[in-house]
């Protein structure tokens, strides 16, 4: 029982964790910008476009309410909407992991004086360098 407690003390501590909270945080507050823009942005030149049409009101009544009985209904506005937030979220993960790639590719290219180069990309830049050389010299005694 006591390793389990240090197991779980190193798992929080070491920070797996806290990346996984500062992650589920930075996604909900990712959701309500993505959520405004669908909302406030994108949907009301559709709506224009439709006529008014409010998707999030749009579904396909099966039973209307009757007495004690429940409207039953499908709401395909809902799945309209969710479906364009999803289009949202879709591109705009896409245009950042993009964005991070083309940063990542400079910062990994040693020649790039541009963006700092990481250490370890340096130092294996400069052992494949002295490769280059040293196998030069050694095809240049082997003709010798």
């Amino acid at each position: 029982m006591r390793g389990f407690f240090k197991e779980f003390k190193d798992f929080a501590i070491k920070g797996n964790m806290i990346d996984m909270a500062v992650g589920i945080i930075i996604g909900t507050a990712f959701n309500e910008v993505v959520n405004a823009i669908v909302k406030k942005v994108i949907m009301p030149p559709l709506e224009l476009l439709t006529d008014d049409v409010n998707y999030s009101d749009r579904k396909l009544v099966l039973r209307g309410q009757q007495g004690n009985l429940k409207e039953v209904a499908i709401a395909y506005g809902e799945l309209i909407e969710v479906f364009i937030d999803f289009m949202v979220v879709a591109f705009t993960i896409f245009v950042v992991i993009k964005f991070i790639n083309r940063f990542k590719s400079k910062s990994e290219d040693p020649i790039n004086q541009e963006v700092a180069t990481p250490k370890n990309i340096e130092l294996l830049a400069n052992l494949e360098k002295l490769m280059k050389e040293q196998n030069k010299l050694l095809r240049s005694i082997r003709e010798k």
